[in-house]
């Protein structure tokens, strides 16, 4: 299977001028793999057939379940469904690593052919997923690998998203709200998880590197997504000049804008990644959400039950799978949620524009 390139022809082209400052980031794995596009995966029709008469089932140990991981959900279960595997169990750990592991030792007790899972906390990958190892279950992550464990062994593949397609687009979406010109406060996700770390890394390569009239003037960690509002309120504060904000994801996005409202700020635009309701509805509403970047995530799921399958059959899987992703404005809601989240999006925001 072949790899991404590391920048697009278009893009290298945009960057040449600068591109000596520093190297631009590339989308790999969590443990430095190349990144293999989720297309790569294919099914015969008689593989399919031979997968839908062995029998075998799946379980799902979530992290947690809410719009983005209930849409890989959604698109695995349809892919076992057309495969003819039977989904056993979900459990959703509320972002706990110690239920995490727990819930693999419950679901591991059906004895499910495929387990998908998120790894909450990667470095106690051994720990969380022993039952699932002991057991011979052909585990798939989402996003991040656990550490510790040998892909082609112990685990099929992990699959996620272009994390550096995420940045570039989110740099993009910004400089197209601020027409090419203004000041700007970086948020980013202070904690060592790959794929925030990625994302949040390729937007401000991109900004600095690609968008001369704008400039990042204050920066911040998040590592607890609970204290953004603080942090936001700190960085406006101090830099009350702000025409823009990017934030790691739409969930601490929401409470920037709670802030924004309590200081009666409507000048700010901020770019984020995901979907979800709250955020959507500003968008459509003309408030200061200006876009919302969003993957693949119902094709993640599709991908992740499809690679299990073909490890099944003794295919090699690539260890690390991507999906694409996309720009979402005002007027692309109800077409990115179809191709983000494969499904409506809702009435609230429909109903808005």
């Amino acid at each position: 299977m072949r790899s991404l390139p590391l920048l697009t022809a278009g893009l290298l082209a945009a960057l040449a001028p600068n591109i000596a400052v520093a190297q631009a980031p590339v989308t790999v794995g969590p443990n430095g793999e190349p990144a293999t596009p989720v297309a790569e995966i294919e099914l015969s029709d008689a593989e399919v057939s031979q997968i839908r008469e062995s029998g075998y089932t799946a379980a799902f140990a979530w992290h947690e379940l809410y719009d983005w991981s209930g849409a890989v959900a959604q698109g695995a279960k349809d892919e076992f469904e057309r495969l003819g595997i039977e989904v056993v169990a979900e459990t959703d750990a509320g972002f706990d690593s110690a239920r995490q592991q727990a819930d693999v030792e419950t679901v591991m007790a059906l004895d499910p052919t495929i387990l998908i899972s998120l790894p909450i906390d990667p470095s106690a990958g051994t720990s969380t997923y022993s039952a699932a190892l002991d057991g011979g279950a052909r585990i798939v992550f989402i996003d991040n690998a656990a550490a510790g464990l040998v892909h082609g062994e112990d685990y099929v593949t992990t699959v996620s998203a272009d994390l550096v397609g995420i940045g570039e687009k989110t740099s993009q979406a910004m400089a197209e709200a601020l027409g090419g010109e203004g000041e700007i406060g970086y948020i980013f996700h202070d904690a060592d998880f790959h794929v925030t770390n990625l994302r949040d890394s390729a937007f401000k390569w991109m900004i600095e590197n690609s968008y001369e009239g704008i400039d990042i003037v204050a920066e911040a960690g998040m590592a607890d997504p609970a204290r953004i509002e603080d942090i936001a309120s700190a960085m406006l504060m101090q830099n009350p000049d702000l025409d823009g904000l990017y934030v790691p994801w739409a969930e601490p996005a929401t409470g920037v804008l709670s802030v924004l409202r309590q200081l009666g700020r409507t000048d700010i635009k901020i770019v984020t990644i995901d979907l979800n309701e709250p955020a959507g509805l500003d968008m459509v509403s003309g408030g200061p959400i200006a876009a919302l970047i969003a993957d693949e995530a119902y094709n993640i799921g599709v991908y992740a039950a499809r690679a299990a399958a073909a490890d099944l059959l003794g295919h090699d899987v690539d260890p690390f799978l991507v999906v694409d992703a996309l720009i979402v404005g005002p007027d692309t809601v109800a077409e990115g949620w179809q191709q983000s989240l494969g499904r409506d999006a809702p009435a609230s925001i429909l109903n808005a524009q």
